[in-house]
């Protein structure tokens, strides 16, 4: 079984600060991690070839930098680490990033199950997982909290709900983003961390993958940020004090004057 596991480095979540130029996240000089989701993506990667067999790997789109990444997932169980990079893909929206990735993975050969962790936590959309699905047509559920079973073709997962769950059923090949719930990330052993170590990460450009130079990057994004700002205050504000009991009574002689 052949699984495809979307890593992103992202920015440290207390360092996250933003080009007051470009309207992008600032990511010179800021340390740098695996995204969380992706990482329980990772996991759940791994842990589906241990069971049924194949290799798994870790794909991800970023600058040069972003190897780190692929060999700590090197050393948690995946086989191999696939970087594309490209200063062509610089200030991709989701649209432009699902895309590169669509065209590395038809570059990378055959597949059975693509993962991704539900969202990132630098963008926080949740939008490129389903993008990606979307570009490639392949059926895909979103905030997978189990695998269930994989047999004959078949996948049963549980999608989770804000009531409850839902078991759902789909072929393969296909895409399943994942929550945190799924499982626990492994820790890195030594023997993994020395593999990690020695990997030699496959580099792909935009023109190894054939992009269409018109569909990636800034250029290529049909949405961007234009402006980012502290929205201003409105409405009227009372400030209540002193103690609890008397910021309850303020607060209903100021609603009794509405009645």
């Amino acid at each position: 079984m052949n699984i495809i596991v979307c890593i992103k480095q992202v920015p440290d979540a207390k360092d996250v600060r933003l080009d007051p130029k470009t309207n992008t996240l600032a990511r010179e000089g800021v340390e740098s991690i695996m995204n969380p989701f992706d990482r329980h993506a990772l996991e759940e990667g791994v842990r589906l070839k241990e069971t049924h067999g194949g290799q798994v790997t870790a794909l991800s789109m970023g600058p040069p930098q972003a190897e780190s990444v692929l060999r700590e997932a090197i050393s948690c169980g995946a086989d191999q680490g696939v970087l594309v990079s490209d200063r062509a893909f610089a200030g991709a929206d989701t649209w432009a990033t699902s895309y590169t990735l669509r065209k590395a993975i038809e570059a990378s050969g055959e597949f059975d199950l693509i993962l991704c962790g539900k969202q990132a936590i630098d963008g926080d959309t949740a939008q490129v997982g389903p993008g990606l699905a979307g570009q490639m047509k392949l059926p895909f559920v979103t905030c997978v909290q189990k695998i269930r079973n994989l047999d004959d073709g078949i996948i049963q997962v549980e999608r989770m709900m804000d009531d409850g769950f839902d078991v759902l059923e789909l072929p393969v090949p296909a895409l399943l983003t994942v929550v945190k719930d799924i499982n626990d990330p492994r820790v890195p052993s030594l023997k993994g961390k020395m593999k990690a170590k020695k990997a030699t990460i496959k580099i792909l450009s935009a023109a190894d993958i054939g992009a269409e130079e018109q569909c990636i990057g800034l250029a290529g994004s049909p949405t961007r940020v234009v402006n980012v700002f502290t929205p201003a205050p409105r409405g009227d504000r009372k400030m209540f004090t002193g103690s609890l009991e008397e910021q309850v009574d303020q607060l209903v002689d100021q609603l009794r004057s509405y009645l």
